[in-house]
């Protein structure tokens, strides 16, 4: 009996494929198509218009390091804005924290939020947490007026299709700038430098138009097509982080609770190889 496949096909012409086990959600919202399928390698699988978002399995990769990054560089991080992520894992990640006050998630489509909560309940366990408000709207309006607010701000969008192609612009940008207090900062994910290398390209030309500091960080990311993803830590005032300049006792704390995330790695993620730095002028 012949099985059915989940494929990902990028412009390139190759991608990654998964043996589908079970349907078991299937929504179309005014934004995209919404999906999750569980299958025998990776368990339950999200995807969007199509295209990979989580599973079950890998999904530590990427919020371990959308999240602790940043809130480990950031000296006292207390408000937190996450734009997308509906699939609550980076939320989770950053409520590790016990200086955080309160987190803002702003994702614009609650079939998102509803599939997540019934099929990936492990991920999305701390939405309903009193230190989190969640708010279903556009995060390009939502962000235009606000100002000095939050201390860091992670984009945990889709790529820039679709809903997410205004989360890539440099108004966008300038906005999220503005919404930032002293000493914040900003990581919004960056593509994959091998299999989305032009919009990876193109993002970063876009975050030097507008931040002071950028830096490139990557790591591994298995379910994405070229398994090899980027992130940008984007400041105006706090500089790249190392093992001299971050809080040693509170990054061993969080590490404990982490699959992938430790001390060493938060500055070596940012070691980044010679043909990242030629395409984000690193």
């Amino acid at each position: 009996m012949e099985k059915s496949l989940y494929h990902e096909i990028t412009p390139e012409g190759f991608g990654i494929a998964i043996e589908k086990d079970e349907n078991l959600y299937h929504k179309t919202s005014p934004y995209q198509v919404v999906d999750v399928f569980h299958s025998r390698a990776f368990g339950n699988i999200l995807t969007l218009d199509g295209l990979m978002m989580v599973t079950e399995k890998d999904e530590f990769f990427y919020h371990e390091m959308i999240a602790h990054i940043p809130l480990i560089t950031h000296k006292n991080p207390k408000t937190v804005l996450v734009i997308g992520g509906g699939d609550g894992g980076t939320v989770r990640e950053i409520l590790k924290h016990e200086s955080v006050e309160r987190v803002d998630l702003v994702e614009i489509d609650e079939l998102v939020i509803e599939a997540s909560k019934k099929y990936f309940p492990k991920v999305a366990l701390e939405l309903d947490n009193p230190k989190v408000r969640v708010l279903v709207e556009d995060a390009i309006d939502f962000i235009k007026d606000k100002k000095n607010v939050y201390d860091v701000i992670l984009i945990d969008s889709t790529d820039p299709i679709g809903p997410g192609v205004g989360l890539f612009n440099e108004n966008f940008y300038n906005n999220v700038k503005k919404a930032l207090k002293k000493g914040g900062i900003v990581v919004p994910q960056t593509e994959g430098p091998f299999a989305q290398s032009e919009n990876m390209k193109k993002t970063y030309q876009l975050l030097r138009k507008v931040f002071k500091i950028v830096a490139p960080y990557t790591g591994p990311m298995p379910t994405y097509p070229g398994g090899y993803w980027s992130w940008g830590f984007c400041s105006e005032d706090i500089e790249v982080p190392t093992i001299k300049t971050i809080d040693i006792k509170r990054a061993r704390k969080i590490e404990k609770t982490c699959k992938l995330y430790n001390l060493e790695l938060h500055e070596a993620v940012f070691k980044v190889p010679n043909f990242v730095k030629e395409l984000t002028n690193a």
